[in-house]
C-alpha cells in the first residue's frame, strides 16, 4: 500500500467527519428540552438559567453556536460539559483508554474463539464434531451482545459465584494510580500483576459479551473461505507432497482463508465498538460507552457531540488499519 493510497484516505475523512460534525449538531438543536434546565433543577430562577445559557454559549443564534462550535474543533476542543463542569476532551481522553482496551481484548477473544471453530470444523469437514461446531456457532449468534451481558450477570447470581465481579474495572483493594489509563499495558509494563489480573478479570464477563457473537460470525466465515480454499490446486499438490491434514488446513488453506476474514473483522470491529455503549452500562465499566448513555440522559450537548466525534474517529482508524492489513495480505493492493 502506497504512501500516496493513504494520504488520500486521511484526506477523504476530513469530509467524513465535518458530515458528523454538522448531522450531530443539527440534531441536537432540534430535540425538544432544555439541557441548562434540566441540569440546573426545578426550582432555578428564570435568571439562573439565562445565566447559565451565557456561559455555555446556548443564548446565542443556531447560526452563531454553529460557527463558535467549528472553530474550537478547529482548534481541537470539544468545550465544557454541562453535567460534568469539565473539559470534554480531558473527560474522553481519560475514558477512552478504557474503551480501547476492552475493545481490543474482545477482539483477541472473538479471534481466538471463531478461529478455533473454524480451523476445527475445517479439519473435520462432514463428521458430527463439524455440526456441532455450526450448531454453537448459531446459537452464540442469535443472542445480541447485551442479552449475553444480562445471562452472564444472571447466572452470576443464580450460581453465587463470588470469583468473578460483575462491576468495575479493578478490585478496590488494588491500589494502582495509572498514568496512561491503559491499565493492562501499564501494569505488565511496572510488573504490577495483582493489577493486572484484578483487571482482566473485571473485563473478562465485558470481553466475552461483546465477542461471543463475534466469534461466531467470524468461524462461519473463516469455514467457510477454509472450505473453498481447500478445492484449490496448490491443497493437492501439498497432499501430493504428504503433507498431514492439520498443516494443510491451518497452515497452507488458512492464510489465503484469511483475507476476506481479515476484511469481516474489520466491519464487526466497528460495531463492537457501538456496542460498548449498552455492554459499558450493564457492568458499570468506565469507558466512553458508559459516558455516552449519561451524556444522553443529562442531555449533555457538548459531551455528547464530543463522543460522537470519537466515535467517528474510531471508525475511521479501524477502516485505514483493516485495509493495511488487507494489503498485507493481498500484495496486488499493495501498489493501489
Amino acid at each position: 500500500m502506497s504512501g500516496a493510497f493513504l494520504l488520500r484516505r486521511l484526506l477523504l475523512a476530513l469530509p467524513t467527519l465535518f458530515g458528523v460534525a454538522v448531522i450531530v449538531f443539527v440534531l441536537l438543536r432540534i430535540v425538544p428540552g432544555d439541557p441548562i434546565a434540566m441540569m440546573i433543577g426545578p426550582g432555578a430562577t428564570k435568571a439562573d438559567i439565562q445565566q447559565l445559557r451565557e456561559v455555555y454559549g446556548l443564548d446565542k443564534s443556531i447560526v452563531d453556536q454553529f460557527f463558535i462550535y467549528l472553530g474550537d474543533l478547529a482548534q481541537g476542543k470539544f468545550g465544557t460539559s454541562i453535567s460534568m463542569r469539565q473539559d470534554v476532551m480531558e473527560l474522553i481522553v481519560g475514558r477512552l483508554p478504557v474503551t480501547i482496551e476492552l475493545c481490543i481484548v474482545a477482539m483477541l477473544i472473538a479471534i481466538g474463539i471463531g478461529g478455533t471453530m473454524a480451523v476445527t470444523g475445517a479439519y473435520y469437514r462432514g463428521r458430527w464434531a463439524e455440526t456441532g461446531i455450526d450448531g454453537a456457532a448459531g446459537f452464540m449468534l442469535a443472542i445480541p451482545d447485551f442479552l449475553w451481558a444480562l445471562l452472564f450477570i444472571l447466572f452470576i447470581v443464580i450460581l453465587s459465584i463470588s470469583g468473578l465481579p460483575i462491576s468495575g474495572r479493578i478490585s478496590h483493594a488494588v491500589e494502582f494510580k495509572s498514568v496512561t489509563n491503559f491499565y493492562l499495558v501499564e501494569s505488565l509494563i511496572r510488573l504490577r500483576f495483582d493489577a493486572f489480573g484484578s483487571v482482566l478479570l473485571h473485563m473478562l464477563l465485558p470481553a466475552l459479551s461483546l465477542a461471543l457473537p463475534l466469534a461466531a460470525i467470524i468461524s462461519r466465515v473463516l469455514k467457510t473461505s477454509l472450505n473453498e480454499a481447500m478445492k484449490q490446486d496448490y491443497i493437492q499438490f501439498a497432499q501430493v507432497k504428504g503433507f498431514s491434514r492439520f498443516r494443510i488446513v491451518a497452515h497452507e488453506a488458512l492464510r489465503n482463508a484469511l483475507v476476506p476474514t481479515v476484511t469481516l473483522i474489520g466491519v464487526q470491529l466497528t460495531f463492537l465498538v457501538g456496542g460498548t455503549v449498552l455492554i459499558e452500562k450493564i457492568f458499570s465499566y468506565p469507558g466512553i460507552g458508559n459516558m455516552a448513555i449519561d451524556a444522553v440522559i443529562n442531555r449533555d450537548l457538548p459531551l455528547i457531540q464530543g463522543l460522537v466525534l470519537t466515535f467517528a474517529v474510531l471508525f475511521i482508524v479501524i477502516n485505514l488499519l483493516v485495509d493495511m492489513s488487507y494489503a498485507r495480505l493481498n500484495p496486488r493492493m499493495r501498489n493501489g
